[in-house]
C-alpha cells in the first residue's frame, strides 16, 4: 500500500532520521504529538541511550513523539502498534469485505491499549489501515 505524506510529516521524518540514525516508514501528525513508524529492528537506535534520541526529536518538533515499530506480518504489526500493552493473541477475520483484527488483551492492560481518550487504539487502527489494509481493531 502506498502512503502519501504531507510536507510537514516529511520534515518530521527527516528530522527524526537525522537525529536518531533510524529509518522512519510513516508519520502521523496530531495537535499534541507526532507518531513515527520506525523500521523493524531500529527501535533501539530511535530511542537512543536513556531516551536521548527521541528526546532530541521532541525538542526539535516541539511535541511529544511516540514511536511504533514496524513488522512484516499484519498480526505482528497490530501487536507492535498496541505496545506496551501485552497482547495474548491476534486473529484476523474478514467480515463483509472488511478485515478486522480481534486482539486478546489481559484485563489489566486494556487501559494501556486504549489510551487516554482512545488515542492509542485509534493510532493503531490508522497505522494498520495504512500499512496492512486492516479496517478495524477490536479488543477482546
Amino acid at each position: 500500500m502506498r502512503v502519501t505524506l504531507s510536507d510537514e510529516a516529511l520534515r518530521h521524518i527527516a528530522r527524526f532520521e537525522e537525529e536518531t540514525g533510524a529509518t522512519a516508514r510513516d508519520c502521523l501528525l496530531f495537535e499534541d504529538r507526532v507518531v513515527i513508524l520506525v523500521t523493524a529492528g531500529e527501535m533501539g537506535a530511535a530511542i537512543g541511550p536513556g531516551g536521548a534520541h527521541v528526546d532530541g526529536v521532541e525538542d526539535a518538533v516541539g511535541r511529544r513523539v511516540d514511536l511504533v515499530e514496524n513488522a512484516d506480518t499484519p498480526t505482528a504489526f497490530v501487536e507492535s502498534a498496541l505496545a506496551p500493552a501485552a497482547v495474548r493473541h491476534v486473529t484476523l477475520s474478514e467480515q463483509g469485505g472488511d478485515v478486522v483484527a480481534y486482539v486478546e488483551i489481559p484485563e489489566g492492560d486494556r487501559g494501556v491499549a486504549i489510551g487516554a481518550d482512545g488515542r492509542n487504539i485509534e493510532t493503531a487502527r490508522r497505522l494498520a489501515r495504512r500499512h496492512h489494509d486492516i479496517d478495524d481493531i477490536q479488543l477482546t
